[in-house]
C-alpha cells in the first residue's frame, strides 16, 4: 500500500506527535508498505529517507504550548506536489484542525483520508471559532482516529462526528530490553527519581515536582532527581534551597537509547504534568521499561494507567500529595515491584504490533471503500 502521512509539527523539534509518526512510519515500512511523510523542517535538518520537507516552520502558540507549524501559499504548493508525486492509496493526516500542513492537505487531497486527532482541550475557543473554516475540509475525511477518549471527546464537542480510539504506540520490547545505566541507578539509601520533559514548559510540571522535592529530600536525604530534557537548568532549581540543588542532576536532551536506559534505571518515574495532555506516551515508555510510575491525575494519564491499576495517581498540582506518594513508593520495594508486574502486562496493549495493526485496518477499510466507489462510477449506466 502507498501511504502518505502528514506531520503538522516541525520534524527538527522533538515531540510526541513527531515520535508517533516516525515510529508508525518505520513500523509500516518494515511490513513492506511504501510510506512517505510530509513534515516541516529547517533546511539543515537531517531527515530519514521517507521524510519530505515542506519547508521551515514558524512558532505558534497552540494548546498551552508552542508548536512549530507550516502554513501558507508556498506550503500549499508543496502539499499539492507531494500528493501528485505520491499517488497514495491513503493519506493519513495528523491534527487536521491546526493551521498546518494537515489542513492544507485536507483541502488539496482527492483520495481517501484518515485523520488522527491528538489534541485534548475541551474549552478550545480557537477551535470553536474556526469551525466554519474547518468544516469543509473535515467533511472530506473518510475515517477519524483519536489517540484517547479525552481527545475523542474534544473532537466530538468541537467539530462533531466521531472517531475510533487507537492509542499512540510504543516498541515495548525496545524499552524492556534496555541496559540500565549504573550512574542513574539508585541504592537502598539513595533512590533515584526520574523526569523527562521540556524544562521550560510549565505544563510538563517540573515546577510542581520542584516544590515537592524539599520534603522528599528532608525525609530521604540520599534521594536524587534526574531530569532529562532541554531548558534553563538554573531557572529550574531557583526555587530550591541552595543546599538541595546538588541533589538535582540535569542530563539535557537524551537519545532514544539513553531515554530507554534512563527509564530502566530510575527507582520511580514522576509525571507531574498539569494539563494539555491527550495521551501520555512517556508513561507507556516508563511502564515498558519497568519504572514504577507516579503521575498527576489528568484524565488522559488516568486512562493510560488503567485508572491507577498500572501506576499511582496524585491530585493535579498538589505538591503535598506528590511528596507523600513519592515517599511511600520509595520506601516500599514490594509495592514498586507489584506496580512493575501489573504495568508490564498492561502496557502490551500499546505495543506497535497491536496499535499498528489497528491503524492499518483503518487504512484498508477506507481504501477498499474508495475502490468500490470508483468501480461503481466506472460501471456503464451507474
Amino acid at each position: 500500500m502507498r501511504i502518505g502521512i502528514v506531520c503538522p509539527y516541525s520534524w527538527d523539534v522533538p515531540g510526541g506527535v513527531q515520535f508517533h509518526i516516525r515510529d508508525l512510519s518505520e513500523h509500516l515500512i518494515k511490513l513492506g508498505h511504501d510510506v512517505s511523510v510530509l513534515a516541516p523542517a529547517d533546511d539543515d535538518t537531517p531527515l530519514p529517507p521517507y521524510v519530505v520537507s515542506a519547508g521551515r516552520a514558524v512558532p505558534v502558540p497552540y494548546n498551552g504550548s508552542v508548536a512549530r507549524l507550516n502554513f501558507g501559499f508556498i506550503s500549499a504548493a508543496r502539499v499539492r506536489r507531494w500528493l501528485h508525486d505520491g499517488a497514495f492509496d491513503v493519506v493519513h493526516i495528523h491534527e487536521p484542525s491546526s493551521p498546518s500542513l494537515g489542513l492544507l492537505t485536507c483541502w488539496a487531497a482527492q483520495g481517501p483520508i484518515v485523520a488522527t486527532f491528538h489534541t485534548s482541550n475541551p474549552r478550545s475557543r480557537a477551535m470553536i471559532a474556526a469551525y466554519a473554516i474547518l468544516q469543509a475540509a473535515l467533511e472530506k475525511i473518510s475515517a477519524r482516529i483519536a489517540v484517547s477518549e479525552y481527545a475523542r471527546r474534544t473532537l466530538v464537542e468541537h467539530l462533531g462526528g466521531d472517531a475510533v480510539v487507537i492509542p499512540n504506540g510504543v516498541d515495548v520490547d525496545f524499552f524492556a530490553g534496555a541496559e540500565p545505566h549504573p550512574a542513574w541507578q539508585g541504592t537502598e539509601d539513595a533512590r533515584t527519581i526520574g523526569f523527562v520533559g521540556r524544562i521550560d514548559e510549565p505544563r510538563k510540571g517540573l515546577p510542581v515536582l520542584m516544590r515537592a522535592l524539599p520534603r522528599i529530600l528532608r525525609e530521604r536525604p540520599g534521594t536524587r532527581l534526574l531530569v532529562a530534557g532541554r531548558g534553563d537548568e538554573k531557572e529550574a532549581v531557583a526555587s530550591l534551597p541552595k543546599d538541595l540543588r546538588p541533589r538535582v542532576e540535569f542530563l539535557g536532551m537524551v537519545s532514544d537509547v539513553d531515554k530507554a536506559r534512563f527509564l530502566r534505571s530510575v527507582d520511580l518515574y514522576v509525571a507531574p504534568n498539569t494539563g494539555g495532555e491527550s495521551f501520555g506516551i512517556i508513561l507507556v515508555e516508563a511502564m515498558s521499561a519497568g519504572a514504577p510510575v507516579l503521575a498527576s491525575d489528568l484524565e488522559a494519564f488516568a486512562q493510560v494507567l488503567g485508572q491507577g491499576e498500572a501506576g499511582v495517581l496524585f491530585p493535579n498540582e498538589d505538591t503535598d500529595a506528590l511528596a507523600e506518594s513519592a515517599l511511600a513508593l520509595l520506601a516500599d520495594g514490594p509495592r514498586r515491584a507489584a506496580l512493575r508486574e501489573r504495568a508490564s502486562a498492561h502496557v502490551r496493549r500499546f505495543d506497535w504490533s497491536t496499535v499498528g495493526a489497528d491503524i492499518l485496518a483503518v487504512y484498508e477499510t477506507v481504501a477498499d471503500g474508495a475502490a468500490q466507489v470508483a468501480a461503481v462510477d466506472r460501471t456503464p449506466g451507474a
